[in-house]
C-alpha cells in the first residue's frame, strides 16, 4: 500500500526538500494551480557532463508539461532518443520581499514547483499542434483563435518535449517577518513588499490596423 494520499503526487527523497519541509506540498490541485499561473519555466539537464539550465515557455495539459523548443537545440536532439532526456523543470512565482530587522531573517514569499523525470520529443502531428496551441494559450489566453495557425513548414521547424508529471512537489512561503525577539526594538523598518507581474500598454505593430482584442486588456500570464 502506498502512503501517498489520494490526489497527491508521490513523496520520496527526490520530491521532498531537505530544508523547510513544512512548506512543501504534493497535492495535485496545488501543484497544478502554481503551474497554470505561469508561462515561463527553467529546464535543467546535463550536457557533456555539465549542468545546463534554459528558460522556455511551457503549458500543462492534464498530467503532462509541454515545453517549447527549437529542432536544432541540443536538449531536443537528446529527447528524440528512445531513452529520452532526464530533466528537472522549475516554475517560480515571486510574491513578496520579506524585509526583517536583521539581514539574516530577510526572505521572500513565493510559490514554486519542481518536476523531475524523463522528457521525450513530441512526434505525433496532432499532439504537436495541441501542445503548441496550449503553450500559446498559456502565455496569452484567447490568442490561438486570433492568429494564423502554424504551417506545415513552421511545424517542422518547431519542437516540443513532453514531461509526464510524476516526480513533482510544490513549495511556498507566505506571511510576514520572523524577527528575533531581541531585534523587535531595533530602529529599522520591517515588513513585506508585495510583488506582482505588471504588464504595460500593448504597442501595435506598424502594419497592424486591427482593434486591440479584449483578451489583452488584462495580464497575459
Amino acid at each position: 500500500m502506498s502512503d501517498t494520499p489520494a490526489g497527491s503526487y508521490t513523496r520520496n527523497a527526490r520530491t521532498t526538500p531537505t530544508r523547510d519541509k513544512d512548506r512543501a506540498d504534493w497535492d495535485r490541485d496545488a501543484v497544478h494551480a502554481i503551474l497554470d499561473a505561469g508561462c515561463l519555466c527553467h529546464l535543467g539537464f546535463v550536457r557533456d557532463g555539465a549542468p545546463v539550465v534554459l528558460p522556455t515557455l511551457y503549458a500543462r495539459v492534464g498530467g503532462a508539461l509541454y515545453l517549447h523548443g527549437s529542432t536544432g537545440s541540443r536538449p531536443l536532439h537528446a529527447a528524440r532518443e528512445e531513452q529520452g532526456l532526464p530533466v528537472c523543470v522549475t516554475v517560480t512565482h515571486l510574491d513578496g520581499l520579506v524585509l526583517a530587522k536583521s539581514a539574516f531573517h530577510h526572505s521572500v514569499n513565493y510559490r514554486s514547483v519542481v518536476a523531475h523525470g524523463t522528457a521525450y520529443q513530441v512526434t505525433d502531428p496532432e499532439e504537436l499542434r495541441t501542445a503548441l496551441d496550449a503553450i500559446v494559450e498559456q502565455a496569452v489566453p484567447g490568442r490561438v483563435a486570433d492568429c494564423r495557425p502554424p504551417s506545415a513548414k513552421e511545424l517542422a521547424a518547431t519542437a516540443v518535449i513532453r514531461l509526464e508529471l510524476d516526480q513533482v512537489s510544490a513549495k511556498s512561503r507566505t506571511g510576514g517577518v520572523n524577527d528575533d525577539p531581541d531585534d523587535l526594538g531595533l530602529p529599522y523598518w520591517a515588513g513585506v513588499v508585495p510583488v506582482a507581474p505588471a504588464y504595460g500598454e500593448p504597442v501595435a505593430a506598424p502594419h497592424s490596423d486591427a482593434e486591440l482584442p479584449g483578451y489583452l486588456a488584462g495580464p497575459a500570464c
